[in-house]
């Protein structure tokens, strides 16, 4: 039943912002300051950070952690579960160098929480080197107190890259 219900509130904001993607205008809703987290957002947040050092870092032992057994990731070249997404950052196949992001959005259900984040993918694909801007939303679950990162999607914005390369 759970599943069933995290499907189903993907599938919804999904649905959102596809529709909101055709529009390169910045969200009229958007959470950027630590004060306008709740503790448990701010907490989220901080794991969501932690996921894109892992994988900037290809540190394959603290993300088998923190991935669920049966999660799921959705990438522009295809979806794949947990063994697949971790031999791929091991390898080098997707080596997410940085993840600038501009915007982050927690909701949380009960013991789930939808995290939405407005980035700019600095990365390393097949040799070579991408930045492509991304709605991610990653989906997590609470289960025995800890949150567990069940679905991680990257949806292409149609908005040019915001990160100069200079900075890069």
């Amino acid at each position: 039943m759970r599943v069933i219900t995290l499907c189903l509130l993907f599938a919804t904001l999904a649905a959102q912002f596809s529709r909101a993607q055709q529009s390169p205008a910045p969200p009229t809703e958007t959470i950027t300051t630590a004060a306008s987290h709740t503790p448990e957002q701010q907490e989220i947040i901080n794991i969501a950070n932690r996921k894109w050092d892992w994988m900037s870092e290809k540190n394959v032992e603290s993300l088998q952690a923190l991935f669920d057994d049966r999660a799921m990731f959705t990438h522009m070249g295809g979806t794949w579960g947990k063994a697949q997404e971790l031999a791929t950052i091991q390898s080098g196949g997707i080596w997410y160098k940085k993840a600038f992001v501009y915007a982050v959005d927690v909701r949380i259900f009960g013991n789930a929480a939808v995290v939405l984040e407005d980035i700019d993918l600095q990365a390393v694909v097949g040799g070579h080197e991408v930045t492509n801007p991304f709605m991610v939303t990653e989906v997590y679950s609470r289960e025995a107190g800890k949150w567990k990162l069940v679905q991680l999607t990257f949806s292409h914005l149609l908005r040019p890259v915001k990160v100069d390369s200079r900075s890069k």
